[in-house]
C-alpha cells in the first residue's frame, strides 16, 4: 500500500473519531438543556394564564340553603330597631356573615356583650342557627359573626369597647369575646412599658461627663484636705 493511500486512510479515520466526539457532545447539551426547555414550557404557559379568571365553587354542594339579598336586607331592617344601635352594615363574603353594629358612645363592654348576644337571637330568628349556621347533612354551612363597637373615631381612647359574638358551623354555640381589652391585663402593661422604655430611652451621662465630674470630685476633696491641714 503506497504511502498516499496511508494518510488518506488516517485522515479518515480521524474525521470518523472527531464526529462521534462531537455527536456525543451535541447529545450531552441535549439532555441537559431537556430539563431548561419543560420549565421555560411551564413558565411561559403560566405567564400566559395571568390575569384569567379560575372558574368553578369551592363550596360546590355546600351553603344549601344560601342566603340571599332579602334576608340580609332583613336582618339590616331588624337590628336597626335595636336601643342604642345606630347604624348596621351586613357584609357575606365566601361563607361567612358578618354584622357591623355601631352603637351610641356611651356603651360600655357590658352593654355591647348583652346587644350582641341579642343581636345574635334576631339573626338567628331569621336564619335559623341548625340550618344556616350549624354544618348537616356533610355539608358547610356559613359562620356569623356580630361586631359590636361604640367608637367610630378615637379607638384609643380608654372609652373604645369592641365586642364580637361567633359561631363557626362547626361549633356547637356562638361565644362572645371582648376583643377591646386584653386577656392578660398585667402582661398588656409589661408589653407597654418596655415598647414605651425602647421608643423613649432614659438618657444616660457619657463617659466625657463622667470622667469630668470624678475631676471635679477629686478637686473638692484635696482642697478640703489643704484647708482642714
Amino acid at each position: 500500500m503506497s504511502q498516499k493511500k496511508k494518510a488518506q486512510k488516517t485522515v479518515a479515520k480521524k474525521k470518523t473519531k472527531m464526529d462521534t466526539a462531537t455527536k456525543i457532545i451535541i447529545a450531552g447539551l441535549i439532555i441537559i438543556a431537556i430539563p431548561f426547555l419543560v420549565l421555560g414550557m411551564i413558565l411561559l404557559s403560566d405567564s400566559m394564564k395571568t390575569g384569567t379568571p379560575i372558574t368553578g365553587d369551592r363550596f360546590k354542594n355546600d351553603l344549601d340553603p344560601a342566603i340571599t339579598t332579602e334576608d340580609l336586607n332583613q336582618i339590616e331592617s331588624s337590628l336597626s330597631a335595636l336601643n342604642g344601635v345606630e347604624e348596621v352594615e351586613t357584609v357575606l363574603k365566601t361563607a361567612t356573615l358578618r354584622i357591623y353594629l355601631d352603637t351610641e358612645d356611651s356603651k360600655d363592654a357590658e352593654s355591647l356583650k348583652a346587644l350582641a348576644e341579642e343581636a345574635y337571637q334576631k339573626v338567628t330568628s331569621i336564619l335559623s342557627e341548625s340550618v344556616y349556621f350549624s354544618q348537616h347533612d356533610n355539608m358547610k354551612m356559613y359562620d356569623l359573626e356580630i361586631h359590636a363597637y361604640n367608637l367610630k373615631e378615637n379607638r384609643d381612647s380608654e372609652a373604645f369597647s369592641y365586642v364580637i359574638a361567633s359561631k363557626s358551623s362547626s361549633m356547637d354555640q356562638f361565644m362572645v369575646q371582648v376583643v377591646s381589652e386584653a386577656k392578660d391585663p398585667e402582661l398588656a402593661q409589661q408589653l407597654r412599658e418596655e415598647a414605651e422604655a425602647k421608643n423613649n430611652p432614659t438618657p444616660t451621662p457619657d463617659d466625657s461627663e463622667m470622667t469630668v465630674g470624678g475631676q471635679e470630685q477629686e478637686t473638692t476633696e484635696e482642697n478640703t484636705e489643704d484647708g482642714e491641714e
